[in-house]
């Protein structure tokens, strides 16, 4: 009889922290309603997108829209010329969609913050948007030939974003060629977050010319769409940690969970087997 009630103890014993372990669905379910989300009058969630400014490790790409005999002339690119097709566009600077042609032909910031743009000299980059530093070297183009001739535009490769998490060497680098990324479309490009992270405390670590800024992040949460940080932006690092219960074996799917309980219980059976019959 006291056997008996023994494994019954120990049946409790192990059930407990089996069902502490379960996942609730307020743990993974994303974007939940929370009463601190902001609407405008209108019904709409504003959109959030901070201004993007240039730090010392971007690489840019200046364009100058010409013609081969126009009078930007200097700055038309054979290059171009033999892979736009012939469409009169002119790049100084980093040509096509190539990762490896923008590295090695497109312009780094020197230790002052400036790129060296020819026929034009320095111009300083750093803490700036690429408006304003396209605005800076039209003005300079503008000085040199007849205005309206030709047309400046600056741009990074995309939006470069860094995702590396504690459990099996998980790591992602991605370069998103779109104006605008937000951290649930950044997600879903890569699949998702599986069940051990904790959407809770995902750490953001983003460049500022000044410095690094930490940032943590609660995607479970609805109004994470109102924060500065909604919005990945260049150089942006996210840090993935799992959830302590996840470390133990349970939560990484529901087969492993079962067969981490069953491999707890048959241990502890087998212990106390072992020491009720000697």
């Amino acid at each position: 009889m006291n056997n008996m009630k023994s494994v019954k103890l120990l049946y409790l014993l192990l059930i407990i922290p089996f069902l502490n372990s379960c996942l609730t669905r307020r743990e993974v379910q994303y974007v939940q309603p929370n009463e601190n989300l902001t609407i405008n009058d209108k019904g709409y969630i504003p959109y959030n997108i901070p201004e993007y400014r240039v730090n010392k490790n971007d690489i840019l790409k200046v364009t100058v829209i010409t013609t081969p005999k126009g009078d930007a002339a200097q700055f038309y690119s054979s290059l171009v010329a033999s892979t736009s097709g012939g469409t009169g566009a002119g790049t100084s600077g980093a040509s096509g969609t190539n990762s490896n042609n923008f590295y090695f032909n497109g312009f780094r910031l020197d230790d002052k913050g400036d790129i060296n743009v020819f026929g034009m000299g320095y111009i300083k980059a750093e803490g700036r948007t690429t408006d304003e530093i396209a605005a800076d070297i039209q003005q300079k183009v503008n000085e040199n030939f007849l205005p309206e001739k030709s047309q400046v535009r600056v741009s990074l490769e995309g939006i470069k974003y860094y995702i590396l998490s504690d459990l099996e060497g998980k790591a992602v680098t991605q370069t998103a060629r779109v104006n605008t990324l937000n951290i649930l479309e950044m997600l879903a490009e890569n699949g998702g977050l599986d069940r051990t992270v904790d959407r809770k405390k995902i750490r953001l670590y983003r460049k500022y010319p000044e410095g690094m800024k930490l940032a943590v992040l609660d995607v479970t949460r609805d109004d994470i769409m109102n924060s500065p940080y909604f919005y990945v932006q260049n150089g942006d690092m996210f840090l993935l940690d799992s959830k302590p219960k996840s470390l133990n074996g349970f939560n990484k799917n529901p087969i492993q969970t079962v067969t981490t309980a069953v491999g707890l219980f048959t241990t502890a059976l087998s212990i106390y087997l072992l020491f009720t019959r000697l």
